[in-house]
């Protein structure tokens, strides 16, 4: 058996892609988007159409509308390959804005149903600032399910457990980043490795406290940046893996055994956090790492919404 498949008794598998035709090989549960990700898919040849027809058909409509609808025209194709659900991004640009993003996530959530796509299918994702977050909690009382994405911090984590969001996506990758660049010439790969790697702890406190306490928030890691980070988090909620990492696990053979259990969190002496807006504020700006990735992250997303403009307008 190969390490995908290993891995699948374990950790729901997602894959991290806006490119729906590649998906089909690895047949995962989930899958994920983002800007960035839409950004790369459209400059395809093989998914130029998707742009030029959205145009074409929308060309009186503003630019916001004809961006969510080419949201949406990918989220659908990905939901024709897969059993499960799709997680579309609002845009990062309304990463601080509580109504407006709350207002854009209706709208996704309508275009996606006047295509016959049950709300259930969609997870809309919104970064985890505190605004986002409350965003989140409203949209959830309204019935639509969120992700909450660009995720570095315990205390993010908590937040949005108090939200009742439907699921949280911290970045493993980013984080093993920023230490490895922190830690410039002292970094030590080997001992940086699997259950020590920065971004794997960050992912286990947070599942693990998630388990102890009993909260139903899915856990779903994200950007990985090798196979040794997928393997250390094993037995994860969920786990969202890019292409070429999937083909990687594909093609290892070998058993998986799960690094993280219910049964082991709920064992562990951990102490309840909450956090209201000023605690949550500043338990972020204490932490260089997350405040500096939310940040890098949002400046991103934005940059590539922005070019994703420009080829709508160009198109």
């Amino acid at each position: 058996m190969n390490q995908l498949e290993a891995l699948k008794h374990h950790t729901t598998v997602v894959a991290d892609t806006g490119d729906f035709r590649q998906i089909q090989a690895f047949r995962p549960q989930d899958a994920t988007t983002n800007p960035s990700l839409i950004l790369k898919a459209v400059q395809k040849p093989e998914y130029r159409y998707l742009l030029d027809e959205t145009v074409q058909s929308f060309r009186a409509a503003s630019d916001n509308e004809i961006m969510d609808r080419l949201l949406v025209r990918f989220g659908t194709e990905i939901l024709s390959v897969i059993p499960g659900r799709v997680s579309t991004e609002v845009d990062a640009r309304l990463s601080f804005d509580t109504a407006a993003t709350v207002a854009r996530a209706n709208g996704l959530i309508e275009l996606y149903q006047a295509r016959g796509i049950h709300i259930d299918r969609v997870l809309i994702k919104v970064a985890a600032t505190w605004e986002g977050i409350q965003a989140a909690a409203e949209l959830e009382k309204r019935g639509i399910h969120t992700n909450l994405t660009l995720l570095f911090s315990f205390c993010q984590a908590v937040a949005c457990a108090q939200a009742r969001v439907q699921l949280i996506s911290p970045f493993v990758g980013r984080i093993y980043d920023w230490y490895k660049k922190a830690e410039g010439s002292t970094w030590d790969e080997a001992a940086r490795s699997g259950s020590q790697d920065p971004g794997v702890q960050s992912v286990v406190q947070i599942y693990n406290y998630f388990k102890k306490f009993d909260i139903s928030t899915e856990v779903m890691g994200a950007s990985f940046r090798n196979l040794g980070q997928i393997v250390a988090l094993a037995g994860c909620d969920l786990l969202t893996i890019s292409p070429d990492l999937l083909e990687a696990l594909s093609r290892n053979e070998g058993p998986i055994t799960p690094a993280l259990s219910v049964e082991k969190a709920r064992a562990m002496d951990l102490a309840h956090h909450s956090y209201d807006e000023a605690g949550f504020r500043l338990a972020l700006n204490n932490d260089a790492m997350a405040t500096e990735k939310l940040a890098e992250g949002i400046r991103a997303f934005c940059l590539d919404t922005q070019k994703l403009e420009v080829l709508i307008r160009q198109a």
